[in-house]
């Protein structure tokens, strides 16, 4: 076993790999770019090392530093975690022309799978089954677009390398296959240099079942069941599983078995996962399933796998790559009970899933036990930056079967307390408690479908709101005291008087008296009509955090703004005359020029955010005065376009 290791990544990854070392008595190096020199993965390791600044091209993806970084610490090994440069094939032949050991598979077997049309076409040699496509190395639009017609849409544009939902575009018509491509070509490029692509018959009721597979260096492969990952939003995974429902032994049978092959064909060594594509519109046959793709690195969701299993994959990792042999043979790999894995992201669910940014002033998850486990790598206090994946935490379950599991989900995202940035716990919490969803009925296209009634959230009771009023006045924390003055918001004429105090919830002003008599406060919220409507605060959990109440309800989270009666109101009377930034970004692409006319719901720039592509329309019909310049920085409320005003026009 190694002495030494080094984790070239950062977060909830770096952390989990920590305390699976610690527990084998193997040292870690923990490297941290200028944005991650206080986090918890670099407080956990036994050393860490400065690597560059927050910009990951310049840092966790720069592989000389992090090779340099190993030498200098000492370590015999480098784990890449997943993401960054997990799958690049030149880091590893770099690593290892460095005398250093790469923890997970060789280059050859990260070639071999890394392009997707090449992989489908080695995977159709192996006798995998593929999905009816085009994966061919001819990229011309004119081709691309006969090729679409020939398979029949609905397709599926999608980025040759890397993965993610990433350079992915679904089209419906023919004449929307042009501006799908180069948007997919446009998005590849930025993730992975690499702008090919290739075109796939698009599968209506699709399924993501993905096997896990591992490998050693004496030719053993086997299987550790399979996880459903169904459930997404942009192509991306939410909530995933293990096993698949509705799995039946056939199904699983010949699955599990394609994916050893497929991990055989390259002579693959260490974790892997082979994903596949299923068509669930008649249940699960095993002749309606089709390869995907190969991840060659640990999945995001191994935690689900390691749960129904009780196998420490990140040990295994270690233990393949050290020379030693499987652990276990396929025989002795068993199935034990059913795991769900959540994934707590700081993102606006209800403005599309957009990613947002801010200080973890409160954090607070349930206590960890045998049928809950927590995956973070923040604190209370630190910041979601705009540099990296905005992912908070991942919350997994298990229980005896899957309605157990479910319902544990759903007990430990009702117990979590975020506030100081938007994250996604109602969204995970409505989709968990979803019909279709507890049944087993998903696909790919469930939360597309149901998204809006997922991600709204229900207005607050006026117990809630009356509990943000009142915590917003400090009133309930001030010391009790026998003078029966001091309890008093005010006074005239020998009687209390109410304390006006003002929330906003979203664009909702909400105006409250709260008045103290006999140690006790009472609350009315005034009424559009000019009335007072008597109301008593809920018994809520609740974070006061700068400028702003949180009152937590169950999964929900109502972020009341405290407004400064002394600050200066906003300088934009901009209103529908600009528009802004959704958050801190790239301005990838402009489409419009200042003294254009523009129409309402014209794309007139591309904004890159935390490794997404997001459409910034026309608000209204105009004219347009100033636009951001191509290939500026800007940051979370920045003025992007600014429209002519009406009486100009």
């Amino acid at each position: 076993m190694f002495q030494k290791i080094l984790i070239a990544n950062r977060g909830e990854i770096a952390c989990r790999i920590i305390r699976t070392a610690r527990r084998l008595g193997v040292r870690t190096v923990a490297v941290y770019s200028d944005a991650d020199a206080r986090a918890l993965h670099v407080e956990m390791a036994d050393e860490a090392i400065r690597i560059g600044p927050p910009q990951a091209a310049e840092s966790y993806l720069d592989a000389e530093r992090i090779i340099a970084a190993a030498k200098i610490t000492g370590a015999e090994a480098i784990h890449p975690g997943y993401g960054f440069l997990s799958e690049n094939p030149d880091f590893v032949d770099a690593v290892v022309a460095a005398n250093l050991t790469f923890i997970g598979p060789s280059s050859a077997s990260i070639r071999a799978m890394g392009l997707k049309d090449a992989a489908k076409r080695l995977m159709e040699k192996a006798g995998v089954p593929v999905v009816p496509g085009y994966h061919g190395e001819a990229q011309e639009i004119v081709l691309l677009a006969s090729k679409a017609r020939e398979i029949g849409y609905p397709v599926l544009i999608k980025a040759r390398a890397g993965g993610g939902g990433k350079g992915m575009r679904r089209v419906d018509d023919p004449e929307e296959f042009a501006e799908a491509l180069s948007g997919a070509r446009r998005e590849a490029k930025a993730a992975f240099g690499d702008e090919r692509v290739l075109v796939e018959k698009y599968v209506d009721k699709p399924r993501h079942i993905e096997v896990q597979v591992f490998g050693d260096n004496f030719g053993n492969v086997v299987h550790l069941f399979e996880r459903d990952c169904s459930a997404q939003r942009r192509h991306q995974k939410v909530i995933e599983e293990a096993p698949a429902p509705g799995m039946t032994p056939e199904m699983r049978a010949a699955m599990t078995q394609a994916a050893v092959t497929a991990a055989q064909a390259i002579a693959y060594s260490g974790a892997g996962t082979i994903e596949f594509i299923v068509d669930a519109s008649d249940g699960l046959r095993p002749d309606r399933f089709w390869f995907m793709e190969m991840n060659t690195r640990l999945q995001v969701e191994h935690p689900v796998t390691e749960m129904v299993t009780g196998i420490d994959l990140v040990e295994w990792q270690l233990r393949v790559a050290a020379g030693e042999r499987l652990p276990l043979t396929q025989d002795e790999i068993t199935l034990d009970g059913h795991a769900f894995e959540a994934r707590l992201y700081a993102e606006d669910a209800a403005r599309g899933f957009l990613p947002s940014i801010g200080t973890l002033h409160h954090l607070e998850f349930p206590r960890a036990n045998d049928a809950l486990r927590v995956e973070t790598g923040v604190r209370e206090g630190d910041a979601i930056s705009p540099f990296y994946d905005p992912m908070i935490a991942k919350l997994v379950t298990h229980g005896p079967d899957r309605p157990a599991a479910l319902t544990a989900l759903g007990r430990a995202l009702a117990g979590t307390e975020v506030a100081g940035s938007t994250v996604n716990t109602a969204f995970l919490a409505a989709l968990a408690a979803d019909a279709d969803f507890a049944a087993g009925d998903v696909d790919t296209g469930l939360i597309g479908r149901k998204q809006a009634a997922l991600t709204a959230l229900p207005p607050p009771s006026d117990g809630i709101v009356a509990a943000a009023a009142l915590a917003a006045t400090g009133i309930a924390e001030r010391p009790i005291s026998a003078d029966p003055w001091s309890g008093l918001a005010g006074y005239a004429h020998f009687h209390a008087t109410p304390q006006r105090t003002h929330l906003r919830l979203g664009e909702q002003e909400i105006v409250a008296q709260i008045s103290v008599q006999n140690g006790g406060a009472r609350i009315a919220l005034e009424t559009a009509a000019g009335g007072t409507l008597p109301v008593h605060p809920a018994a809520a959990r609740l974070a006061c955090w700068p400028g702003h109440i949180t009152v937590f309800d169950g999964a929900a989270a109502y972020n009341f703004a405290v407004p400064d009666p002394l600050a200066s109101a906003d300088e934009a009377g901009a209103g529908a005359d600009a528009l802004r930034a959704p958050m801190p970004g790239l301005v990838k692409l402009v489409r419009a020029a200042r003294g254009e006319t523009v129409a309402k719901g014209q794309p007139l720039l591309i904004l890159e955010a935390m490794k997404m592509e997001h459409a910034i329309t026309a608000s209204r019909d105009g004219v347009i005065d100033e636009i951001a310049a191509e290939g500026a920085q800007v940051s979370d409320g920045t003025v992007l376009v600014r429209f002519v005003e009406e009486k100009e026009a």
